[in-house]
């Protein structure tokens, strides 16, 4: 793995469906993670989805932008830990900007179970790479 988090030479570009798996990866981690709290608090899951989602799905999506992870989708390093920052520094701040609750249980609970989400499976990956080569 190189000091950035990516086991792929520089020059070396991921395939696009590569790229397209990963964000569809975080996109479902990032609802799941939404549709599963909702749940926790007895609320109708399907009902106010979109409206607890779409702060982190922005977030997420800046996220990306942010940190090019279309270059390295699964690097846990170079790519997870930025996007997983952006996603909730950026989830909270819409949610504060559109008078969504962020109190503090909900900042820690959200930061550590996206950081496990969104950080996780990249190390996963990393790890099926890693001993596939071996």
């Amino acid at each position: 793995m190189t000091a950035a988090g990516s086991t792929a030479p520089a020059d070396e570009r991921p395939a696009g469906r590569t790229v397209l798996i990963a964000a569809a990866m975080d996109v479902v981690l990032v609802v799941a993670f939404t549709a599963i709290g909702r749940a926790s608090h007895d609320s109708d899951v399907w009902t106010g989805l979109w409206q607890t989602a779409w702060p982190f799905l922005a977030g997420l999506a800046a996220g990306w932008l942010i940190t090019l992870a279309w270059r390295a989708p699964a690097a846990p390093v170079r790519t997870g830990l930025g996007v997983w920052a952006v996603t909730v520094g950026g989830g909270m701040l819409l949610r504060a900007a559109s008078d969504q609750g962020t109190a503090l249980p909900f900042i820690i609970v959200a930061t550590v179970t996206l950081f496990v989400a969104l950080v996780g499976w990249r190390v996963i990956a990393f790890a099926v790479r890693r001993a596939r080569r071996r």
